[in-house]
This record gives structure tokens, sequence and C-alpha cells, in this order.
């Protein structure tokens, strides 16, 4: 797992990948305010931040979009999204976008499990649900690989890619990849 050190936008503290050693596994998501996939599934993460925080599996949720062009995604907005919705997990402010260049993110959402050795095990969406498919959210895809990982089991090898908004790179700052 890349390193990473961020401000919480809730707490103010700065919250490091190093500080979420020690259980089973760690769940990464890039997410942000303003994108519809994101707010499509918003209720699925806060629910799976619950669950997750009961089963002794840190999550933390980052932001890395442009708050100068998109200010709906900077860090007050963030800290207030957070609070209405009762996120039990950090969620992280990536000003200079470092870190989702080292996760290679590619957009939001998208997820990343690691497992007790941060080693990256799943990479992928939460389920199949998507705005206006009519398929009911309840994060099945993302929930394997972590019920999977928690009992001893490698996910499945088939993981099918997150599709969302793109993140919002800073202009001129946008890697080959994205």
């Amino acid at each position: 797992m890349p390193s990473f050190d961020l401000p919480d936008t809730v707490s103010g503290e700065i919250v490091s990948s190093d500080g979420l050693r020690g259980g089973p596994a760690i769940v990464v998501a890039f997410i942000c305010n303003h994108c519809p996939y994101v707010i499509h599934v918003q209720a699925e993460l806060v629910k799976l931040g619950r669950d997750l925080k009961a089963l002794g599996v840190p999550m933390v949720a980052i932001s890395s979009n442009d708050a100068t062009t998109y200010p709906q995604d900077g860090p007050d907005k963030m800290a207030e999204l957070a609070r209405l919705l009762g996120f039990e997990f950090p969620y992280l402010y990536d000003e200079s976008q470092d870190v989702a260049r080292a996760f290679q993110a590619a957009c939001t959402p998208d997820f990343f499990v690691f497992d007790a050795d941060q080693r990256l095990r799943y990479r992928g969406q939460l389920d199949e649900s998507r705005p206006g498919n009519g398929k009911p959210v309840t994060g099945s895809d993302l929930r394997a690989a972590i019920e999977a990982l928690l009992s001893g089991r490698a996910p499945a090898g088939e993981q099918k890619p997150s599709i969302g908004c793109s993140l919002k790179w800073k202009s001129g700052q946008a890697p080959d990849w994205a």
C-alpha cells in the first residue's frame, strides 16, 4: 500500500497509512462530494464503514479532486458531508494529489483492499449498481473481497474496475494513465 499522511477533514488530525496496520484488511476508497456515482452509493458507504469498524477493519476515504475547480470537493464541504452522513471512517483530503497518483486512482468511487501485510488484494467496483440502472446498491463485490480476506482466502480473481467520474486533476497535472 502506498504510504500517506493526510488530514482528516472532520477531526483535523493527520491520518497515516502506518496507523492503519494491525487489522486483517484495510479499505481505501477514493470518493468526492459531487460525483453522481458516489452520491448513488453514499448510504452503502456509511453502512460499510459501520460494519468494517465492528470487524476491526480500518477504512479511509480520500478525496483528491482539485478543490479550486470543484469547490464542493474542498475540505470544508467534505467535513460537512461526513458529519451529515455520519461517516465512521476518516475522510481525508489529498490536496497535492500525490496519494491519488501513488495509488493510480482513476475515478470516484475507486476501491482498494489490502491484506494485513498491506498487499493489494482487490481493486474494483463496489457492486453492479450505477445511477439509473435499477440494480440495488449492496456493496457485494467489495464486501466479498473483504470477507474472503477475513476468512483467510484470496479474493476472487475476476475484479471489475470501478466506473464513475474521473478524478479532477489540477490543470496540466493529470498522469498519463488517467
